[in-house]
């Protein structure tokens, strides 16, 4: 008892004969079990990763860098899916009677205020992923997603397009909004008009992509150039185009924004936006990790906003407009 009390920093131990204890760890090597210690004390840490996103290229690569790092951190990780159907008392109850010390929150649950005011009434703590609202008293961890847009539209304008479609994202996420005002800032700099009618909501979804795309293509005059909010509506705007006979990127060029493996299983591959998704999601339960310590630990914590590196990355989907009638399309 008396070395568990050493080994656990409490302060009822008597200094000499701490100094014995300590002398004796270091000529012995010794080193705690960590299961041990989990099992005796009870201190084994469970957190929740909950998700409700529609894009399975988004949601895999989300949970192999919580996996990961759940494991490289020693903390159980339990996964559960939340629909709407499920009211968020019940997930939040199932919660509690699961134990779960901390909830990881990616998109679109990062933005849905009912869940992240009940966990806080649950004291459960939370930590926000990708989410594109100011940073308030929960823990996140986001990119630039305005300035990642503006760039790949900048980018665009570069090669030499004015008339570039935008397809929105779910506007139940931060994030959509930041993108979209990211695209307006790049074209209000290059003195092009944003036109409402290069413009479609989309949902996250390769379907509502698809509706999104078809839309935009069947305009009189369509765009040159279309960036999805996302590479699974990116992706079912190659489809549309490929459908009406336009060639990408001679006819059309289409960028998307996330960097799934989506972006480089069809052809041509897709020009993008990395956001670092694994890389998030295991910063996500570090910074989880670090504050559940301090909790127990009686120290406040302070509030985490980690904004990582995003890049442009560049494939066969984009191109500078062609200068000729094109090869296909509606007629």
């Amino acid at each position: 008892m008396t070395v568990s009390r050493v080994i656990n920093g409490e302060q009822v131990v008597r200094a000499a004969t701490k100094a014995k204890v300590e002398a004796a760890i270091a000529a012995l090597h010794y080193a705690p079990s960590a299961a041990a210690r989990s099992l005796a004390g009870g201190d084994d840490t469970r957190i929740g990763l909950l998700y409700s996103n529609p894009s399975s290229s988004y949601l895999s690569e989300f949970l192999v860098g919580s996996l990961d790092q759940a494991s490289r951190s020693g903390v159980d990780l339990v996964v559960e899916k939340w629909d709407e159907q499920t009211s968020v008392k019940s997930v939040v109850d199932h919660l509690l009677r699961g134990r779960i010390d901390g909830v990881i929150l990616p998109p679109p649950l990062c933005d849905l205020e009912e869940m992240v005011q009940a966990l806080a009434a649950a004291d459960i703590p939370a930590v926000a992923v990708a989410t594109g609202r100011v940073p308030g008293d929960m823990p996140a961890v986001s990119i630039d997603d305005r300035q990642a847009a503006y760039e790949m539209t900048r980018h665009l304008i570069a090669l030499g397009h004015v008339r570039i479609g935008f397809i929105k994202g779910n506007p139940n996420q931060t994030a959509s909004g930041r993108r979209f005002e990211g695209y307006v800032a790049a074209l209000a700099e290059a003195d092009l008009t944003v036109q409402d009618e290069l413009i479609a909501q989309g949902y996250f979804t390769y379907r509502s992509g698809l509706d999104a795309a078809e839309h935009i293509l069947a305009l009189r005059d369509p765009p040159t150039a279309i960036f999805a909010s996302n590479d699974d509506m990116a992706a079912a705007t190659v489809a549309i185009a490929h459908r009406g006979g336009l060639d990408v990127p001679g006819d059309l060029t289409v960028c998307g924004f996330d960097d799934t493996s989506l972006a480089t299983t069809i052809w041509p591959e897709l020009t993008t936006i990395h956001q670092p998704v694994s890389a998030m999601s295991r910063a996500a339960v570090e910074v989880l990790v670090r504050l559940l310590k301090g909790r127990r630990g009686g120290h406040d914590q302070a509030i985490e906003h980690l904004v990582l590196d995003h890049a442009l990355v560049r494939r066969q989907s984009d191109a500078a407009p062609r200068m000729r009638p094109r090869t296909g399309g509606r007629g």
